[in-house]
């Protein structure tokens, strides 16, 4: 049986901003709140934004970097606050959310994100190592639960991930299942 946590990484200052994609660097009080937390595991993993490696830096692991983990691409959208966009584009924002088949101007869609996890999720689930932690862009906790719940896309917007959010997955016999936990 292979057994993830899955940690959404530290509060940004773009999280807090409603900024799409970007490589911030996380808040200091959020990592600081990530040092107090105890995770343990036989393995660590994390996106390639800087708030994934520092915060699970600040956990006391050592992740190996994932590019496949990595935040959604949002294309010629990267940067930008949300509030600006609505502003400059209205209906291309207003399709976007309502159709997570729609990607942003050479972006991604949430269906491209949520096959780039699935395809990740069978290379752990095949080396069997006992535990992982993973710490990922919230975004990529949201696309791994929707997999893992065999959910639409268009399901996204009902899953809420905080910073520093965790949810535990196991594999076993070929299937993944979710399970809510308290931090120990």
């Amino acid at each position: 049986m292979t057994g993830l946590t899955l940690v959404a990484h530290a509060l940004t200052p773009a999280l807090r901003g409603l900024v799409l994609g970007g490589d911030a660097e996380p808040d200091r009080a959020s990592v600081e709140t990530a040092r107090e937390l105890k995770l343990s595991a036989d393995a660590a993993y994390a996106g390639p934004e800087r708030a994934a490696v520092r915060t699970a830096a600040a956990l006391g692991l050592d992740p190996v970097v994932e590019p496949a983990l990595r935040d959604r691409e949002y294309g010629d959208w990267a940067g930008r606050g949300l509030e600006e966009l609505l502003a400059s584009d209205p209906s291309g924002v207003a399709a976007w959310l309502d159709r997570p088949h729609t990607a942003t101007p050479n972006g991604e869609t949430e269906n491209d994100v949520i096959a780039r996890v699935a395809d990740w999720l069978g290379d752990v689930a095949a080396r069997d190592h006992g535990s992982a932690v993973v710490v990922v862009h919230p975004a990529i906790v949201r696309a791994i639960v929707l997999y893992v719940v065999d959910a639409p896309a268009e399901s996204l917007r009902h899953v809420d991930v905080r910073p520093l959010a965790a949810v535990n997955l196991s594999h076993h016999s070929g299937n993944w299942s979710l399970s809510l936990a308290p931090w120990s």
